[in-house]
């Protein structure tokens, strides 16, 4: 490709548990610092997910607030990428499945963006999956995706579309044809979770085929597949992702002491394979990212 090749670093997601890693980032302090950390390691953009000081997943605004607060107020440059996933798990009741489970994280469309309204990062995920993950179903129905599509683009942020399988891309086109979603868009197609695209290299490749014309996109796997399909996505002209939300492992056996390590191992592998490294700005320049929010809140 002959653009610079972004990294996304994604520093804690809301799946990992603490009890998998020592190494997971939790209060907002360490999460704010784990991004700066993969910054300086070569990560143009940092995709965000907050925690409750115990570890559990968090959804809660003043959690968003102070990463983001800190961030701003660093020396470095950093393109804040803020999740949107919380909110969109149901478990269904093993008496009765059309009752709620506990764990089920359920929510109105506009409680899962509001910390993107307030806070207005330059890029927020949008994950366009319903499919089975783990113990749950995660839901993301059209209705409920168009409008946190509309509060989205009212807020001037750029939704990176997350897609899990074929399907999903469908359902963006159509998002695209309503003129929903505006073009180019932003797509990260996702990897290796069960139920999921498979990260295989016929997969991804078939996934690329079906993106509009003109798309930016980036690609990863999830667990052990993590480096190989982040060359792979490479080889294809996408850009890529690594951090402890996708892969706690720095090879084999041996736990990733830090998200910094896994961008620096992503850095290697993309110079050996030819590619340079964007910065922020070169991020921004790809995306059209023409304006950068001011430091402060």
């Amino acid at each position: 490709m002959t653009d610079p090749t972004i990294i996304t670093c994604a520093v804690t997601g809301n799946i990992t548990s603490p009890s998998q890693t020592p190494f997971l980032p939790i209060t907002p302090e360490q999460i704010a610092e784990a991004c700066l950390d993969a910054v300086r390691a070569g990560a143009a953009i940092v995709h965000i997910h907050v925690r409750h000081p115990d570890g559990r997943p968090s959804m809660e605004l003043e959690h968003y607030t102070e990463v983001v607060q800190r961030l701003r107020a660093a020396d470095e440059d950093v393109i804040i990428n803020l999740t949107t996933g919380p909110g969109g798990r149901f478990i269904p009741g093993d008496d009765d499945p059309s009752v709620a489970a506990p764990g089920t994280t359920l929510t109105r469309p506009e409680r899962r963006v509001e910390h993107i309204v307030a806070l207005r990062p330059e890029i927020c995920s949008l994950d366009l999956n319903t499919m089975y993950s783990g113990s749950s179903v995660v839901i993301n129905t059209p209705r409920n995706l168009a409008i946190m599509s509309d509060l989205i683009r009212e807020a001037g942020v750029l939704p990176e579309l997350e897609v899990f399988d074929s399907g999903d891309i469908q359902l963006a086109n159509h998002f695209i044809q309503e003129g929903r979603l505006d073009v180019p868009a932003l797509f990260q197609i996702v990897l290796g979770v069960r139920y999921g695209a498979i990260a295989t290299p016929e997969t991804l490749l078939y996934m690329k085929s079906l993106l509009p014309a003109g798309s930016n996109w980036a690609a990863f796997g999830v667990g052990r597949w993590e480096f190989p399909m982040l060359a792979q996505a490479w080889l294809l002209g996408g850009h890529v992702r690594v951090g402890l939300e996708d892969n706690i492992y720095l090879e084999k056996g041996v736990l990733a002491e830090s998200n910094t390590v896994l961008v620096k191992k992503a850095v290697r592998i993309l110079k050996e394979l030819g590619g340079t490294i964007a910065t922020p700005a070169e991020a921004r320049e790809i995306l059209g990212l023409t304006k950068q929010l001011p430091k402060a809140i």
